[in-house]
Order: C-alpha cells, then structure tokens, then sequence
C-alpha cells in the first residue's frame, strides 16, 4: 500500500483503530481522575524542582492534557512537565533567569515541530539502553540530592555535584538537634510523605489500588502541617493563574534568537523529545489498541511546547509514570488524558486556596522518592550481563551528567555507543591452521571491513604455495566490497604459485539470499566473486 506524501502528520485525527466498545466513556472519565490525582502533587514539585513558580508547573499539566492530548501520536500517553528535565531548567533558569525560559521553550517547540514535518520520529529510538537508562539514573541522582536539601526546608546547592556531596549536611539539619526547628519540622513532613507512599505501595488494599500514594503522602503532610500550625514553607500561587498569564513580546522572542539560546533549546527540544519517544514506545508494550505515530507524536509536544513557552509554562515530555497510570486505570481513548488537563483547569480556576495549603517539603518529598525509583539499579545488572561495553556506557553516563550536566551526559554516551559499533564493525579474526602435510584452513570470522583490508590480505599473501587451501567464510557477520574483491584477488594470485583454493561462495551466496546478511553487497557481487572476476 502506498504511503500517502501529501498529508501531514496532524491531518491524521481520525483514527481507524481508534475502541469503540461500550462504556469506553466512563473508563475514561475513570482513568482522568485518577491520572489528575497522580499529576497534581508532580506538576507542583517538578516546578519547585526546577527552580520555578508551581503555577508554571500545573499550567504545562493543563496544555498536556488539552492540547497534546488532543493531538497526540499515542493516544494513551499523558504529557506535562517532567522530573527528568527539571535538571535542564533549574540550569537554564540559573544561567539566563526565568524570563528567558519561555522564549527558550518556544524554540524548542518550534524545534520540535520542524523535526515532525522532516519524519525524525524514528530517529530517536535510535538510542541505545545503556544511554537511557543512564540518563535516568543520572537525571534519578541529579533529582535525588537537590530535593533533598528542600525536604528539609533548606536551598539546593549551585550544582548536582555539590547537592550529592552536602547531603550528609542536610540530614543532619533536619535531625540534630531536636529543637522543633523550621528545618526538623520540614523533614518529619518529608519523611512522614515518604513512608506513607511506601506503606501504601505495598499494602494498599487491591480494591483502592487506583489511589495514588503520592496523592495520599501529600494530604497526609498537608493536613499535619494544618493541624499542628508549622512554620515552614508553603505552595506560592497567583491570586488568578489565568490573569496572571503574560504573553512575551515579539522584541522578547527575536532577542531569544541568541547562539546561547539557540543551543539550549536544541539541547531542550532533543531530551524532551527522545523522553517522550521512548515513553510512547514503553506505553506501546502496555496495551493491545492503536500504535504510536512517532511524528505525529513529536509534533504534539511541538505544539504542546510552543503554547507552554508563550504562556509561562514549563517544558513538557510524554511522561511514563502519568502514562502508564492512565493504561492501567483502563482507559480506552485519548480523552481520559485530554479530560485529566481539564480536571487541573478547574482545580486552579476555582479552588486555588487548596493548593496553598500544601507544603513544599512534601512536595520535594515525592521528587526524592521519584529520583530513587529512577535510578533503579535492576537496570545496570540487565545491562551487565550483555558484557562489559554496555556498562561503561551506563556508568559514564551517569558520571558525567552528575559532575557536569545532562547534555554532555547523553553527548558522552552516545559517542561511547558509536564508538563501541565502530569497534564491532572493525573486528575481524583469521585462524590459519596447518590440517595435514599439504593443507591449510582459514578461518575468517566477524566483520570484513576495508579498516581491516591489511591484515586480510597480508594473511592470505603470507598463505604457503603448492597448498591445498581451505578459505572458510561461515562465521563472517559482514563483509563489504572491498574485503570481497581482496579475497577474489587473493585467490587469484595463490594459484599462480601453484596451489589449489577452495572459498565458500556458495555460503555466501546461501546467507545473502536467506538473510540479506552482507548489507551493501548485492548477489552480482558475490556470482562475480565467486567468478573471480570481482570488479576493481
């Protein structure tokens, strides 16, 4: 079937798999609620995280849902502000102050945007794991050390490494000595959040497994700090979230076109979008219904993004936590994400003096335990056991985005992941082995590449006249034109010293038919060979 070229990827919103069963409405509705609750407590504390106000934080979960729900190449995927780019923008924020970031957000949409109509959807599940996963867990650490200095009421360190290094400092200022400081108050409030998501994780009766724990954490700190009267810090919000919106002016946006600007929102506009890829490709494996359209997905959080840099939002991702929370809630179609950036709308609008009773160490609370749970050591034993090249990429990863920041992280682990193919496609072993007075095998294994032509052909050129020689060539992985043509050659020139060469062509020609195995060669190629008549 011919693919059509003159549609766009937001011109497809009809979607043909799209369930229509009975009562997919209410599953929905269901589904929203319940993703609302999970997003409420995160969209405040992965503000707060950032270094910006909660209002920017809840105003990114409502055009999530509203917007990107509604254009969304993966109908289940949640979107809104995520913890693993909130290391991005307290840096971003650090470096060039609040007011630049929605310009910055913008380019990145924009970014995004162009990527979508260009197709590089794919490209970005390009990514190896081992990048990935230590991209979490360097993003999990960076999260980790800098919320736990506000649990205890207290301000996050200049980097994530100093943040790492302090930590001791800080669990000593929440507990010593027991005076009922502001700091020791914050830190009951902060433990007391966490032990009340753990115990309900694992002990939540089957039947309100659906209530997030987050959410219960929360209330729990919320209504202590209430009852008790604590001096600590709490939710800071606009009197009118939706008045208090003001869109940047066009001298602002033009002067966001700087080289600095420029390169932080590509950085942005990369993470945000390999995030949200690999969280569709994840939501995928969940459920039985449509599958993602990978531009038309990249092009909602474009459009998403745009609309949160002009607003005063914050970045957005597909987030996985949300995502997977509305799959298993049971929700059928793209409007229980779409309904959950709703049920965030009316909360702000009308019942804002709610959100000001929560405390932020709670908050920062749920971002330690959340950056905990991103590190997730199962993942490097997974990673080990494919041998020692996978963990290195990991571990280098982590390394870096923890002591410098999260792009030279990934720029550092992609490089070792190309590094590490270049490798593989440079390996080539030649077992040459003496069978009997006459005879000599040759054995060529792994990748025939012109990196290795030398030694290829200096072995086959070093190979004793008047033999009986045996070129085996079952175990190649790869070979490419130049290796073959050295190999015809080769064989060429041994039997003008008088001895007799037998080369498995026919292998050759078996494995390319079967599996294509040999990449650019095409069968000509291997019946020339095989000839001995390869082309020069």
């Amino acid at each position: 079937m011919r693919r059509p070229t003159l549609a766009p990827p937001i011109m497809a919103t009809v979607e043909a798999s799209a369930p229509r069963t009975e009562g997919a409405f209410a599953k929905d509705l269901l589904s929203s609620v319940v993703v609302f609750l999970v997003a409420l407590p995160l969209c405040m504390g992965i503000a707060i995280a950032s270094g910006a106000p909660p209002s920017a934080g809840l105003i990114t979960g409502i055009i999530g849902g509203l917007v990107a729900g509604s254009l969304s190449g993966c109908p289940l995927q949640v979107s809104g502000p995520a913890a693993g780019l909130s290391v991005i923008v307290f840096e971003l924020i650090q470096d060039h102050g609040f007011a630049a970031l929605g310009p910055i957000i913008v380019l990145a949409g924009v970014m995004q945007l162009a990527a979508s109509v260009l197709r590089f959807g794919q490209m970005f599940r390009a990514i190896g794991p081992a990048v990935i996963f230590g991209m979490l867990a360097g993003i999990g650490i960076l999260i980790f050390a800098a919320q736990f200095h506000v649990m205890v009421d207290d301000s996050p360190k200049e980097n994530g490494l100093k943040n790492l290094l302090s930590i001791p400092g800080a669990i000593y200022k929440g507990v010593v000595p027991l005076d009922g400081s502001v700091h020791h108050q914050a830190a009951f409030l902060g433990l007391l959040t966490i032990v009340t998501v753990i115990l309900w994780t694992r002990f939540a009766p089957v039947k309100l497994k659906w209530v997030p724990g987050a959410l219960l954490g929360v209330s729990a700190a919320t209504i202590v700090a209430a009852v008790v009267g604590m001096p600590v810090r709490f939710v800071e919000l606009p009197p009118n979230l939706i008045g208090s919106i003001q869109l940047p002016t066009a001298g602002v946006l033009l002067a966001a076109l700087r080289p600095e600007y420029l390169i932080a929102a590509a950085s942005l506009a990369f993470v945000a979008s390999a995030e949200t890829l690999l969280s569709a490709s994840a939501v995928d494996k969940m459920h039985d219904g449509a599958r993602t359209n990978y531009d038309r997905e990249l092009l909602s959080q474009g459009v998403g993004n745009t609309l949160a840099g002009l607003l005063g939002g914050l970045p957005m991702t597909g987030v996985i936590v949300r995502s997977a929370t509305n799959v298993a809630a049971g929700a059928k179609t793209r409007r229980s994400a779409m309904m959950h950036g709703f049920w965030l709308l009316l909360l702000v609008a009308f019942f804002p003096q709610v959100l000001r009773l929560v405390p932020t160490s709670s908050l920062a609370a749920i971002l330690v335990y959340t950056g905990y749970k991103l590190v997730n050591p199962a993942n490097l034993r997974r990673l080990s056991s494919f041998g020692a090249a996978p963990t290195l990429i990991y571990l280098s990863t982590v390394a870096v985005i923890v002591s410098v920041d999260l792009l030279a992280g990934i720029v550092v682990g992609i490089s070792l992941s190309i590094m590490k193919v270049l490798w593989a496609l440079s390996r080539l072993s030649i077992d040459v082995t003496k069978s009997g007075p006459a005879r000599v095998d040759v054995q060529i294994s792994g990748a025939a590449t012109f990196l290795r032509l030398p030694k290829l052909i200096d072995t086959l050129e070093a190979l004793p006249a008047g033999s009986e020689i045996y070129i085996h060539l079952s175990n190649l992985q790869y070979i490419d034109h130049a290796c073959l043509d050295a190999i015809s050659n080769c064989e060429r020139t041994l039997q003008t010293k008088h001895s007799t060469v037998h080369i498995e062509w026919d292998e050759l020609r078996r494995r390319y038919r079967e599996r294509n195995s040999f990449g650019p060669l095409r069968a000509g190629d291997l019946e020339l060979a095989r000839a001995g008549g390869a082309a020069h």
